[in-house]
């Protein structure tokens, strides 16, 4: 999937709070295009005459979703949208087929979800519920009969049908309008294999997906974020629209699950018809992994085998949600495989003896690292500043040089001496910092990226020992490296800089 680190540009949010008063714009998500006419506001009508006045987040979905040429054609053919649990998304879903029904006739449109039975209890319990206490109550009939249940329109002849997730959905008549709801249960492509063809002769046809994220195994899914974001980046560089809309909600794994500002810039609903009380109930209630996956709009990926170099159990006992620095302290860089997002750590014995590590810093690509460590180094006169050489990071090394950092071997440094770690040295640093994970004497913050990066870590062999495995690991591993680098600088090179260095010391 293309980076979560990516962000809109500014005007776009602009657009979602002038137009909407929408303050919590999608990660990704297809702009406004005002010089084109919409059929949104008559689905958002459609909403609120079924009892459901749509919020700002599907007021700007479905006006840009339903835009129009002057020959009154859907501009998008197909519709993916990625959205969290509990936003209104099956409301919106359901007002969407209930205007074609109502509004052109003879139109076929198509239902599927997770099964045929899980398609057949919201056709019923939802789709027909909703309808039957509504003031559109008189103006269609339904057929409840297993295997042909449908809502059929009388003065359209339109109907609104379920399918099955097989590759025979949506085979038949030429379809109008096909919606794939709860994506993330579906393997691979046959349902959209199976409608997409029936479409092909329908100048206002429409395919929409919807979902809130699913899991590693979720194929048809993943793919298709990993399109729709590839897409709107696009759209933003060559200001080229494609024929396909794409609105995706999302938290990147970097942000803390407990924090309200993490929901807030995910969960559109929040602060209509959900509130922050909710959201803290359903993070106690789940796993961590259940509501991320929910509420955050994160991939859940499967539990790796255990590494037992990798001392992740005991990880949230060695919390201090208040420790602070020591007086010496020492910096270290870290940088992701894909060069995509760097880390600064930093690591300080406390006055009670237990080493502080903390990420100091954190930002995507690595143009911002070289004057963040400069500065950061000014301001605190550190012992060191760690880099291992032969990591991403080793390519930073001439840039921190000349930006006044003093490259120096581990025998003669200086206070402030940028420090490259060698590979036997790296070996020996993930010992210690495992060896003080176990015996309790190290403290962390539970940050999010270097605790989502202890959780995920795996180890490669060294010779007789190991060190952390980059490319092996679930997860961006790069945290974690970035503080055993500045565990390790402290304690070895902390001594050596403590008293002046004498040149004539050992001569005699």
């Amino acid at each position: 999937m293309a980076s979560e680190t990516w962000q809109h540009p500014t005007e776009f949010a602009d657009q979602c709070r002038e137009l909407y008063g929408l303050e919590c714009p999608p990660r990704w998500g297809t702009p406004r295009r005002p010089e084109l006419a919409t059929l949104g506001p008559k689905v958002a009508k459609v909403m609120t005459t079924l009892g459901y006045p749509p919020m700002p987040w599907q007021r700007y979905v479905l006006d840009v979703a339903l835009e129009v040429d002057a020959a009154g054609v859907f501009v998008h053919r197909e519709v993916g949208l990625s959205v969290p649990r509990q936003q209104g998304k099956t409301q919106q879903l359901l007002a969407v087929m209930v205007h074609r029904v109502m509004a052109w006739k003879r139109q076929q449109v198509v239902y599927a979800a997770q099964t045929r039975g899980m398609a057949r209890t919201r056709f019923e319990d939802e789709f027909v519920a909703t309808l039957d206490t509504s003031p559109l109550r008189r103006r269609y009939r339904t057929r409840m009969t297993n295997g042909n249940e449908a809502i059929l329109w009388t003065s359209t002849r339109s109907k609104l049908g379920i399918t099955s997730n097989t590759e025979r959905a949506g085979h038949g008549p030429s379809l109008d309008l096909g919606l794939i709801d709860e994506a993330f249960a579906h393997e691979d492509d046959r349902v959209e294999q199976a409608m997409s063809p029936a479409m092909l002769t329908k100048a206002m046809a429409q395919l929409w997906w919807a979902s809130a994220g699913g899991t590693d195994r979720s194929v048809w899914l993943n793919g298709k974020r990993a399109a729709g974001r590839a897409l709107i980046e696009e759209l933003w560089e060559s200001g080229v629209h494609p024929a396909s809309a794409y609105f995706e909600w999302y938290a990147p794994s970097t942000l803390r699950r407990d924090d309200p500002a993490t929901w807030r810039m995910c969960m559109p609903a929040l602060g209509h018809t959900v509130t922050e009380a909710t959201v803290r109930a359903e993070l106690v209630k789940l796993k961590p992994a259940e509501f991320d996956r929910a509420y955050l709009n994160r991939t859940r990926l499967r539990e790796p085998t255990a590494d037992p170099n990798v001392p992740r159990d005991g990880w949230s006992a060695l919390v201090d949600a208040d420790s602070q620095t020591g007086a010496d302290l020492a910096f270290a860089i870290d940088v992701a495989g894909a060069r995509d997002i760097a880390s600064i750590a930093v690591a300080s014995v406390r006055p009670d003896g237990r080493m502080h590590v903390e990420i100091v810093d954190q930002r995507p690509g690595t143009d911002w690292l070289v004057p963040a460590l400069v500065r950061l180094s000014a301001l605190w006169s550190p012992v060191a500043v760690a880099v291992a050489g032969g990591s991403p990071a080793a390519a930073l090394i001439d840039d921190l040089v000349a930006a006044g950092l003093r490259a120096t071997g581990q025998d003669e440094p200086l206070r402030g001496d940028l420090v490259i770690v060698r590979p036997n040295d790296v070996v020996e640093a993930c010992g210690q910092i495992a060896d003080a994970m176990r015996q309790g004497t190290l403290v962390h913050l539970d940050q999010a990226p270097l605790t989502g990066a202890v959780n995920g870590a795996r180890t490669r062999p060294v010779g007789d020992s190991w060190a952390w495995h980059r490319r092996g690991s679930a997860v961006d591993v790069s945290p974690l490296v970035a503080v055993t680098l500045a565990r390790w600088a402290l304690l070895t090179l902390g001594p050596q800089v403590a008293r002046p260095y004498d040149p004539l010391a050992n001569i005699y």
